[in-house]
């Protein structure tokens, strides 16, 4: 299956890393792959995220590795970065492309050199399980990483300290974790089959947990204006939210939801936008589908198919002309 998806910050492409052990690369209009896979990782490609300038794409893996690559010609840069002793289950370039942030099956996060990929400091440490997802301020300043031990972590990303207490209010495993645009909120995903929204200075609860989904909550973010939250469930759906009062919300025009699939699929769900084709492409596992949303629901059904679930490993909610600055 497709374990993880993330657009670039120009929106031109897709980043895909799949069970095959390969990342791909594709054309976020067209749905088509552009070159060839991307093979160097012996284990399944479990996290991909583009740098801020789309020019570099780092990918984690289960061989325990994270590498780095040109997004343009798909060729490794350097060496495998080496120091995790297990599965690499998150990954993210920082928003001043400084850095990058890995958190870990050996119950670590590590810090990166951006452009060296020389280890920066000691691991940081602090959790008493599986570091599931991790991912930066947008200022850079800080780290949020989600947790098998059922808490949120902040980071200080300069001297690896741990900010605070761990934010405590999930019942179980949070697997996904992410900060609101303007850098004050968090948002968090849970086995708990809940949706957490945190202040980020404070670490309090901002309001009641949003409940909705039937299974577990894999994927969270934020859409980039911050108005809305997006959630992947095992539950075979995406909801959305109004991330000021929890309420069921709508994709808005030029937004674009993209999710990957066990069932080797990546889908792509768009709203206020025509597309004149809806061409799937097939290759070597990975296959993109396009599909317009007329009414901007505020859930979107999963296609339906033999697996026995359409796990949303990992999904990114994007605008169309939405960059980094």
């Amino acid at each position: 299956g497709v374990y993880s998806v993330s657009f670039s910050p120009d929106s031109r492409w897709i980043v895909s890393g799949s069970v095959d052990n390969t990342i791909r690369v594709w054309d976020a209009e067209t749905g088509q792959p552009l070159g060839e896979p991307l093979r160097d990782h012996t284990r399944g490609v479990w996290s991909v995220s583009f740098s801020p300038d789309s020019r570099r794409i780092v990918s984690g893996s289960g061989d325990n590795t994270i590498r780095v690559w040109d997004a343009e010609t798909g060729q490794p840069l350097g060496e495998p970065l080496q120091g995790h002793t297990g599965k690499v289950w998150s990954v993210s370039f920082s928003p001043d492309s400084r850095r990058i942030v890995s958190g870990s099956d050996d119950n670590t996060i590590r810090l990166w050199d951006g452009e060296t990929g020389q280890p920066l400091g000691e691991p940081l440490r602090g959790r008493t399980r599986s570091v599931y997802s991790v991912s930066f301020s947008p200022d850079s300043r800080w780290i949020v990483s989600g947790s098998l031990d059922k808490t949120v972590r902040l980071w200080d990303a300069e001297t690896g300290q741990p900010l605070g207490e761990p934010l405590r209010g999930h019942t179980d495993d949070v697997l996904s974790v992410s900060f609101s645009p303007d850098g004050r909120r968090i948002v968090s995903g849970s086995l708990d089959k809940t949706i957490r929204v945190w202040d980020a200075e404070t670490g309090q609860p901002l309001g009641e947990p949003l409940r909705g989904h039937t299974w577990t909550v894999c994927s969270v973010m934020f859409s980039p204006d911050g108005r809305r939250i997006v959630s992947g469930s095992y539950d075979n759906t995406i909801r959305l939210w109004d991330a000021e009062t929890g309420h069921a919300g709508h994709v808005g025009d030029n937004h674009r939801v993209v999710f990957g699939l066990n069932t080797d699929t990546i889908q792509l769900w768009s709203a206020g936008i025509r597309h004149t084709s809806e061409e799937q492409s097939h290759l070597n596992s990975h296959m993109v589908s396009t599909t317009t949303l007329n009414n901007a629901p505020d859930q979107i059904p999963l296609p339906q198919s033999n697996e026995p679930h359409n796990l949303i490993h990992s999904f990114h909610f994007v605008g169309l002309v939405y960059q980094y600055h």
